[in-house]
């Protein structure tokens, strides 16, 4: 019985076997295996340590070399196609941070540049009163110390010796001729001679050849006009003389800040002298005018300087806080959220139903900068989500994926892979950007966009372009590469990025010229920079913001040239 039962159930095995092979279906096998196809078609490899690298296929990282790990589409019907997905992991090698948008009340931060300078009121010219020759210099020096009625020179003057004689004769008269004496000792006051020195004289009845000139205020001598043995006329300068107990410290102020600021504003300010020590004082005066060639009006603050640690010439650095009661209640973003054109300004909006990484860009109008912040006046909700920090990568990786990205809108892959041509106007655009990381002092945005612009150089387009071209396009090629790739390894050192762009500066500028740009860009000069020997770069905007000194110096720099 039991043998009978076993062979049975053999029997029903390879029965149920040889049905399935005869009836299974080899349409399900196909299904499977072009969905497995299609699942690895759907998968886009990038690099742990470039996040901005995209590619349809495995591989090596073009920037370092390292094994292309996969970027999973799944999940992607969910996705707005023109938002750009990250992972958990490239988000956070790239620094990518969030905030959520809020209503602020907006303080505008005005920063001023300015120096110190005598209080205008306070300076006096010390003349000689009367015709002679200067025979000794008691002061010697600029910057010395008088004190009212300290002699400043000796000097022997004929016509004084003349009215001397004129007193003494006068005074054996005066029971007789009062008004003889009276007008002669007049003549003796008009030439600053004091009561003292006319008793001394009648006293004596000796006339004086040699005498002292006094200082007509307590100051410091800043300028000597006069050396020993000069003939002087009455009425020549011999010092200059002011009072540094109280000095003026005059700040330039741009045509775009005066609105902001008024008389009466408290302004706080630092001195390059003296570090760490912060001065406060209120605006006591504007200028009305505005200086046509520097486009500046000046704003006055007085200080108190009895301790004279204050001392003209001293370079300074202010701010205003302005409450701005016209924006009040409105968005506040910060700076660093924001990527400008010179028209459009754009941030990267989170999509607020997925959980991971995906960002939209949107267009947005601001209102005034607020320092470190901007209002926004239209394109953002309260509550919503933004890029704050690494919105320069989130960016590199929308132009790599082909979705709409600051300069390029509508979409266009600048480097999707080795065989993409591009064209001049990317590589500028990639400058660009590159400029604006530098104008936030953002060394790791800056960074990112060294490999790109890289590549954007390697994979230019030189069809149509004679000999002579390509071989000056390869040796600025050459150059310019070099420095990209410097840019890129100096992630955290923002001067040495600073150095190189300011040769790869010169190289851009070399193309503009002799290929063209496609558009408008200035040649914005500092002087500043590189230990006064000065420096440029170009610009998209005719705004200046200084990529060498970023928010140390915003605006120093000046436009020196068009690029049409």
């Amino acid at each position: 019985m039991k043998q009978k039962i076993i062979i049975i159930a053999i029997s029903l095995i390879i029965g149920i076997f040889l049905g399935w092979l005869l009836f299974r279906s080899p349409h399900k096998t196909e299904v499977t295996q072009q969905t497995e196809e299609q699942a690895g078609k759907s998968t886009i490899w990038t690099c742990a340590m470039h996040p901005q690298i995209r590619m349809d296929k495995p591989g090596k990282c073009p920037i370092c070399g390292m094994d292309l790990i996969p970027l999973s589409r799944a999940g992607a019907a969910d996705i707005d196609p023109d938002a750009i997905r990250l992972t958990k992991e490239a988000a956070r090698l790239a620094s990518v941070q969030t905030s959520i948008v809020t209503r602020e009340k907006p303080v505008k931060e005005v920063r001023l540049y300015g120096k110190v300078q005598a209080d205008e009121r306070s300076v006096q010219s010390q003349t000689s009163h009367m015709p002679g020759r200067i025979e000794k210099l008691l002061v010697n020096f600029t910057g010395e110390t008088v004190n009212k009625g300290q002699p400043l020179a000796i000097i022997y003057s004929p016509e004084l010796v003349t009215a001397q004689q004129e007193l003494l004769e006068a005074a054996e008269i005066k029971q007789v001729q009062p008004e003889i004496y009276e007008a002669a000792k007049d003549k003796l006051r008009q030439w600053k001679l004091t009561e003292s020195q006319i008793s001394n004289i009648e006293s004596s009845s000796k006339v004086q050849e040699d005498f002292e000139i006094l200082s007509n205020t307590n100051g410091v001598i800043i300028a000597r006009r006069v050396n020993n043995g000069d003939h002087v006329d009455q009425g020549t300068v011999l010092f200059d003389v002011t009072d540094l107990s109280n000095v003026w410290v005059m700040f330039d102020a741009y045509e775009s800040d005066l609105p902001f600021i008024k008389t009466g504003d408290r302004l706080t300010f630092t001195l390059q002298a003296l570090p760490g020590v912060n001065f406060t004082g209120n605006i006591i005066f504007i200028d009305p005018v505005i200086d046509p060639v520097t486009r500046v009006a000046k704003v006055r603050v007085e200080m108190n300087n009895e301790s004279g640690r204050l001392k003209p010439e001293m370079f300074a650095s202010g701010i205003v806080k302005a409450n701005l009661d016209r924006y009040r209640n409105k968005l506040v973003i910060p700076r660093s959220a924001v990527l400008w054109t010179g028209t459009r300004s754009i941030v990267y909006v989170k999509q607020s139903d997925i959980d991971e990484p995906v960002f939209k860009m949107r267009e947005i109008e601001l209102g005034p900068s607020l320092g470190n912040s901007y209002v926004v006046v239209n394109g953002l909700n309260e509550g919503e989500e933004i890029v704050t920090n690494g919105t320069f990568s989130v960016d590199a990786a929308a132009q790599l994926e082909g979705i709409p990205s600051m300069m390029n809108p509508e979409g266009s892959i600048i480097m999707k892979d080795k065989s993409s041509p591009v064209r001049l106007t990317e590589i500028i655009t990639a400058y660009l950007q590159l400029k604006n990381a530098l104008v936030k002092d953002n060394s790791s945005d800056a960074a990112a966009y060294g490999p790109i612009l890289e590549e954007t150089f390697k994979n230019y387009d030189k069809t149509g372009l004679t000999a002579d071209q390509k071989k000056t396009f390869e040796e600025i090629e050459a150059d310019a590469r070099q420095h990209a790739e410097h840019i890129n390894q100096s992630k955290g050192d923002i001067k040495h990025q600073r150095e190189h762009f300011e040769l790869l500066s010169s190289d851009i500028y070399d193309l503009v010229k002799i290929f063209g740009s496609g558009q408008v860009l200035y040649k914005d000069f500092c002087p500043m920079y590189n230990d006064g020997k000065g420096a440029f770069w170009l610009s998209e905007i005719k705004e200046i913001q200084n990529p060498y000194y970023g928010k140390e110096m915003l605006t120093c720099g000046t436009i020196t040239e068009v690029l049409n």
